[in-house]
């Protein structure tokens, strides 16, 4: 893995050998699924992609072998194409580590390591940006958090002996980034010692390495408890939802009822008819129901709050402007309109003669193509209202892109 010294190569070293008990009953904890894929299979993934130039080695215990397959085999080509052969681990996380060390020294040297949790899937491009120019520059460095709360030092008793200043105090996390060579040397240091640190950095500490602490992540917390696995699903359903096009779906429903008149308007367009339909505007409503459609997907009230009949210069109008308007606040807001489906309830006037201009005076009112654009009609048997000939109904949906 050597490379020239200002395009270090990189390897990531991920600590999976854990058993996860205060997760509660089940498997290991990294081989529990979060929306349907493992947890260990999120963290490659997510590490592959913020760092692709990067080799990935596991370390998993003996006894996993199946289960670090299967979660293997979730990940894509791309993900594979980086994952070295796993190594075992040890009696405590500090021998996994030096075993992974160990491992890759065998394979080829990298020339800078990031070692990383499992259980932390939620290392971003960012983070680990971080950690490698961390590395370079510091040789031996991890990402810290700035505490919330008060911190209290206390002895056996209870009895608070100390409040250290919380400024001056970091959460540590991974993944911690070394020059390979200063954090092996250190971890076989702190074997032939024979004691046991909580983290690599203050393995390194104890070979006489200045650790420089570089700016962590809230999000980057460590899957412990069940209660962190439910909050790592919600995260993942907002980020899932983040990364989709905002595609939303508006009902709309309106009646009119027959009136004197000679034609009823539909869409825009004037078709012959015994009767007029009544209303406020020109009653046409079939434009109504659609705009209340696309009001509804929008979120943005109904035809009623943007055009109220109480206001007399909608008295008469044309229901193509409010149509426009409502197709005007998509765009307002980078969207478009996606798809109309519309339903016409009557007996009569026959709307089959009518249907395609209907549907070309539509679009041209929505600025959209006459293909997302469609209309039907259906009678009720001549039950209810419109069946006895009172008056006309409309249903639509309306389906909107926003970005």
């Amino acid at each position: 893995m050597s490379a020239a010294p200002d395009h270090p190569s990189i390897a990531i070293l991920v600590v999976a050998g854990g058993r996860g008990a205060r997760a509660g009953d089940g498997p290991p904890k990294q081989y529990r699924p979060i929306a349907g894929q493992t947890l260990l299979a999120r963290t490659l993934h997510g590490l592959r992609v913020a760092a692709p130039q990067a080799a990935l080695k596991v370390v998993i215990h003996r006894d996993d072998l199946d289960y670090y397959a299967a979660s293997a085999a979730e990940l894509s080509p791309p993900d594979q194409a980086r994952l070295l052969a796993p190594a075992f681990g040890g009696a405590t996380r500090q021998d996994s580590v030096r075993n992974g060390l160990e491992a890759l020294a065998t394979e080829g040297a990298p020339d800078i390591v990031l070692i990383h949790d499992a259980a932390r899937p939620f290392a971003d491009a960012t983070l680990v940006a971080r950690a490698v120019e961390a590395a370079k520059a510091y040789g031996a460095a991890a990402p810290g958090v700035a505490l919330a709360d008060t911190i209290k030092e206390i002895d056996d008793a209870g009895t608070v002996v100390a409040t250290p200043e919380r400024a001056r105090l970091r959460a540590v996390q991974t993944p911690q980034a070394f020059r390979f060579d200063l954090i092996l040397k250190a971890h076989r240091a702190a074997a032939a010692g024979g004691r046991d640190y909580t983290d690599d950095a203050m393995i390194a500490e104890a070979a006489g390495a200045k650790v420089h602490i570089f700016d962590g992540d809230a999000a980057n917390f460590k899957l412990t408890t069940q209660q962190d696995f439910a909050r790592a699903m919600e995260l993942v359903k907002q980020t899932a939802f983040a990364d989709l096009p905002d595609i939303r779906t508006g009902q709309g429903y309106d009646v009119h009822a027959f009136g004197p008149g000679d034609a009823v308007w539909l869409g825009g367009v004037a078709i012959p008819h015994t009767h007029g339909l009544s209303g406020h505007s020109d009653a046409d409503v079939l434009s109504h129901a659609i705009t209340d459609a696309i009001l509804g997907a929008l979120a943005e009230g109904d035809i009623g709050a943007h055009f109220p009949p109480s206001d007399s210069q909608w008295k008469g109008a044309a229901s193509s402007i409010f149509l426009a308007r409502a197709c005007e606040l998509v765009r307002a807001r980078g969207g478009a309109i996606a798809h109309v489906d519309a339903t016409i309830i009557c007996e009569a006037p026959k709307i089959g003669p009518h249907r395609e201009r209907i549907r070309e005076k539509l679009a041209e009112t929505m600025g959209a193509d006459i293909g997302r654009v469609a209309i039907k009609a259906t009678t009720t048997e001549r039950l209810g209202f419109t069946g006895r000939g009172e008056g006309m109904a409309a249903l639509a949906i309306a389906t909107v892109r926003l970005p």
